[in-house]
């Protein structure tokens, strides 16, 4: 089914987040070499969170943040608005290194960041269209509902109880949501939704009135101990911090650290009050599946519905499309899955289109790291939950910079070592490999299937998903 477009569709343009208040002028580049105590390299995220914690911390810190385009660019302005606890990875792979306990540490750690964003946010003025309304995670059909009931299982095995995430009768899940073809849901409390751009922009202006030098348009070309290298100038620092997450494999000596992962997302024209009366909604959770070929979603403040999901994933070579741009038929697919969810949408049309990319090491688990000798850090890897993840990494950065003897510093993502990914083609091949089995398998889940289909267990295999 092709997309009906509205009269001002717009595709690309950073993303729709930016769409009211306008995409950002970059402000001023870097004016020539300068001396500072951290540079921060990357002003999504994780560097303004490092930014502002460091400056809270000490006052008397210069902390300088460089950026190639401008403050919340990249997928800090461009993400679905998910304030999530999930956590980036898997459980098992962080206990291998710090037992059970140090992974359930990290994961309580993730649900007390989302509050902690929420406070900050109150604290600063800033306000991001925040609603904490939780996760409703959504089966349709037999081996969904079986992975659901799999996963639940699971967080169970690992801690969460039944405050944390629980199944929902039929009811209680129409009660807050009717889905066509829905079979069952769980939902938990800890995750909010946010307006992203709103979001970044805010803790932009927080940590420049702390004092906190941002120079935009000034791409960093070379990160060394004790500096960061721009066309305008060099900044010294004692630590040089690298924040770049999906923009990561463009910077000299880091192509195959994380693989830049595409997302790509359509918000709706905003519906009528009998549409919303039809589908519910009300409480403003985020929406979320079972399937391989995952999407997530949103009821925006100015109700719309914000839709995500992959579209093309991966550019070969680890090329990096800038401008958000999303091809036609990820916008008609994405359109189907999003009538195939509620059909009563048909009728409304599709406003802006756009993508952005995402952090992904080669074990899919996030990390922190700040190497004494050198000084140099950085953080990222969060596989798409980085609105909450990029919190709780700024406040870990912030305590390794300081030397702090803290709880977050004992963490298991801290120092975290993963490979590179391989050389091209392979890692073409196996990420287009691994979804194109993603959406084979769940054609064949479609089609009735009552187990997971064997083609998912191959492309997790191809990958290390």
């Amino acid at each position: 089914m092709t997309a009906p477009l509205s009269p001002g569709f717009v595709n690309g343009e950073v993303s729709f987040w930016y769409r009211s208040p306008g995409v950002p002028t970059p402000g001023q580049p870097l004016g020539g070499d300068l001396q500072a105590d951290v540079a921060v390299v990357g002003a999504g995220y994780t560097g303004l969170w490092t930014a502002y914690y460091l400056k809270k911390a000490d006052p008397s810190l210069r902390v300088v943040v460089l950026e190639k385009e401008f403050a919340g660019f990249g997928a800090s302005g461009r993400n679905g608005g998910w304030l999530t606890g999930a956590l980036a990875g898997s459980p098992e792979r962080y206990a291998k290194t710090h037992g059970r306990d140090g992974a359930r540490r990290l994961q309580r750690a993730m649900f007390e960041a989302i509050d902690e964003v929420i406070r900050v946010a109150r604290e600063e003025g800033i306000d991001a269209d925040i609603v904490k309304g939780g996760l409703l995670t959504v089966a349709r059909g037999p081996a969904q509902g079986l992975r659901l009931r799999e996963e639940l299982t699971s967080q169970r095995a690992w801690g969460w109880d039944a405050g944390d995430v629980r199944l929902l009768t039929s009811d209680e899940m129409n009660d807050r949501l009717r889905i066509a073809g829905a079979t069952g849901a769980t939902w938990s409390p800890h995750c909010a939704r946010i307006q992203p751009a709103k979001l970044v922009r805010g803790l932009a202006r927080a940590v420049r009135d702390l004092g906190v030098e941002i120079y935009e348009r000034t791409p960093v070309t070379e990160i060394a101990p004790g500096r960061a290298v721009t066309p305008y100038g060099t900044v010294r620092a004692d630590h040089v911090l690298r924040c770049t997450e999906g923009f990561t494999a463009t910077i000299a000596g880091h192509h195959r650290d994380w693989l830049p992962m595409n997302s790509s997302m359509i918000v709706t024209e905003p519906l009528p009050e009998e549409l919303w009366a039809e589908l519910g909604w009300q409480g403003r959770e985020l929406l979320g599946d079972m399937a391989h070929y995952y999407m997530y979603a949103q009821r925006t403040a100015d109700d719309r519905i914000a839709f995500g999901g992959r579209g093309r994933p991966y550019l070969y070579g680890s090329r990096v499309d800038e401008r958000g741009h999303t091809h036609d038929w990820t916008v008609d697919a994405l359109w189907d899955l999003l009538v195939s969810f509620f059909p009563a949408v048909a009728g409304s049309r599709v406003e802006h289109a756009w993508s952005g990319v995402l952090g992904v090491p080669r074990d899919w688990c996030s990390a922190v790291h700040v190497d004494r000798a050198t000084g140099l850090g950085w953080a990222g890897g969060y596989t798409g939950h980085g609105v909450t993840t990029t919190n709780l990494a700024g406040r870990t950065l912030c305590d390794l910079v300081l030397r702090r003897d803290t709880d977050l510093i004992r963490m298991p993502w801290v120092d975290r070592r993963v490979r590179a990914w391989e050389p091209e083609p392979l890692r073409w091949l196996g990420v287009h490999s691994m979804y194109r089995l993603y959406r084979l398998a769940d054609a064949r889940e479609r089609r009735g299937m009552t187990r997971t289909s064997v083609l998912a267990r191959i492309a997790d295999k191809i990958t290390g998903h």
